[in-house]
């Protein structure tokens, strides 16, 4: 069953062992952020320190910092369980076809009984600040030491088109300026930003909310790369089999997560941009300061003792990066629909999910790796990848060493490698210019003549599989143990 809220979701990882309360008082200027550090790289625990300085919240943080975590989370013991799902969803209809089934998967949600459902009182709305509203009641983190000052890392920040009424929920850093205003950090190719441009077109400001503190599946499905007309509430739904409960908000036109911790409610000035950053980011480096539109508070709704919750990005393995590797396994089923000659792909975390991407495919015809890299170019997120590496469909796209002896033996770098010019993450410091530069594709599949490679392609090395069963069944004879 899926849990209602956050407090639920910590007090089943106290009794199953996976958190850890920290009743010394810690420091949310760095401090936090080194004991979550240690805690996350060790394959620690969830931590929530309940005596922080300055402030009456308990801070959680790591609590989907490993995979059991993630998939307890997300209520499975695989993440198959989720993708049969959604192949049950997306799979085409002769002859529907696969991209008519696809913009019908909103519809498809629908109907299933995944809408979320309006209530009228909830427990983020217990108590109500306006004119008394402050961001410095929240024990907001300075995370790393040359950070711009302090950022709420992990708000769902939530809103609305103004022409097509299409919600959207994302996960964007916001840099605290004072007790009313901070930074909204909207990548340019995010849904959100869209939404900005569209009140920039109109001189409007855009109605935000900001949730703290959510059921762990919202949380999650806010940080996933899901098509601009699926509302990630929706998506939630489908992930929790039932439907995610929402309330209005006091001050601005949008609905928020019934069970959420704390709400902030404010608007966000497109005309209005301020310097923000530098910022310890989850690239490992720090991203460069940035003009950045301004977010207006205008009102705080909390529980009555509201749990604060973030996260800390920086040099993987961290928090995030498990949060990630949950969407590259939820989202294998629509990329092979799209693409049905992969195999399997796989983000490896020294890539941090953009710079290094690996695909294995079922290989038929000349160039068909590079017909799979370019396809890749133009999907969603991943038109962000930095690296594309294509092997044959027998290598293990999780076993790093396994894929690099394939580059290595495979490549013939003249013929094998070829780049093109186009958007990058904005926080790739290598591109000459911020957003957009080289990307390379690398095809380390085996080579046909049409390929270039006129010569008869060797056969890997493999022992039979009579041998090697032979061999397992007398092991302990050799005197290798058991």
């Amino acid at each position: 069953m899926p849990y209602p809220s956050l407090r639920e979701f910590i007090d089943d990882l106290e009794r199953l062992g996976e958190l850890k309360r920290v009743a010394v008082p810690v420091d949310p200027h760095l401090e936090i952020t080194e004991i979550a550090d240690r805690t996350v790289k060790s394959e620690g625990p969830g931590l929530v320190f309940e005596n922080v300085a300055g402030s009456t919240m308990p801070v959680a943080i790591n609590l989907l910092g490993s995979q059991r975590r993630m998939q307890l989370a997300l209520g499975v013991e695989d993440y198959t369980a989720i993708t049969d799902r959604i192949s049950e969803i997306i799979q085409p209809d002769v002859p529907v076809g696969v991209m008519a089934k696809l913009k019908k998967v909103p519809q498809l949600l629908q109907v299933a009984g995944f809408v979320p459902r309006l209530v009228r009182a909830a427990p983020c709305q217990e108590v109500i600040k306006t004119d008394a509203a402050s961001l410095n009641d929240l024990p907001v983190l300075q995370c790393w030491p040359e950070d711009g000052g302090k950022y709420i890392t992990l708000g769902l920040i939530v809103a609305r088109h103004p022409e097509t009424g299409v919600r959207n929920v994302g996960i964007y850093r916001m840099q605290v300026f004072d007790d009313r205003h901070a930074g909204m950090h909207i990548h340019p190719f995010h849904d959100g930003a869209a939404i900005l441009r569209a009140y920039a077109r109109r001189n409007e400001p855009m109605p935000v909310a900001v949730a703290i503190g959510t059921d762990p599946v919202l949380t999650y499905a806010a940080s996933s790369p899901l098509p601009a007309a699926i509302d990630e509430f929706l998506f939630a739904g489908f992930l929790r089999s039932k439907a995610v409960e929402l309330v209005k908000c006091r001050t601005v036109d949008l609905e928020v997560p019934a069970t959420a911790e704390i709400v902030l409610e404010g608007r966000v000035y497109p005309d209005r941009l301020k310097l923000e950053g530098p910022f310890g980011d989850h690239t490992g480096f720090y991203s460069e300061a940035q003009e950045f539109p301004v977010f207006e508070l205008s009102a705080i709704t909390t529980r009555r003792d509201p749990i604060y919750q973030t996260i800390v990005v920086g040099c993987p393995p961290m928090e995030d990066t498990y949060m990630g590797w949950a969407t590259e396994r939820i989202f294998v089923p629509l990329v092979k629909t799209l693409l049905p000659e992969i195999v399997d792909y796989h983000m490896p975390g020294f890539g941090v999910f953009h710079n290094w991407l690996v695909v294995s495919i079922k290989k038929e015809y000349p160039h068909q790796a590079r017909k799979v890299i370019c396809a890749l170019w133009g999907l969603g997120q991943m038109m962000l990848s930095k690296f594309i590496v294509v092997v044959d469909g027998d290598v293990n796209v999780h076993n790093q060493d396994e894929v690099m002896f394939h580059v290595a033996a495979n490549v013939e770098p003249r013929r094998d490698t070829f780049m093109v010019d186009g958007p990058l993450d904005i926080l790739d410091h290598a591109s000459v210019v911020c957003g957009v530069g080289a990307k390379m594709g690398i095809d380390a599949t085996r080579k046909f003549a049409q390929e270039g490679h006129p010569r008869e392609w060797p056969k890997k090395i493999e022992m039979s599989e009579e041998v090697k069963e032979r061999v397992d069944r007398h092991w302990p004879e050799y005197g290798f143990g058991g």
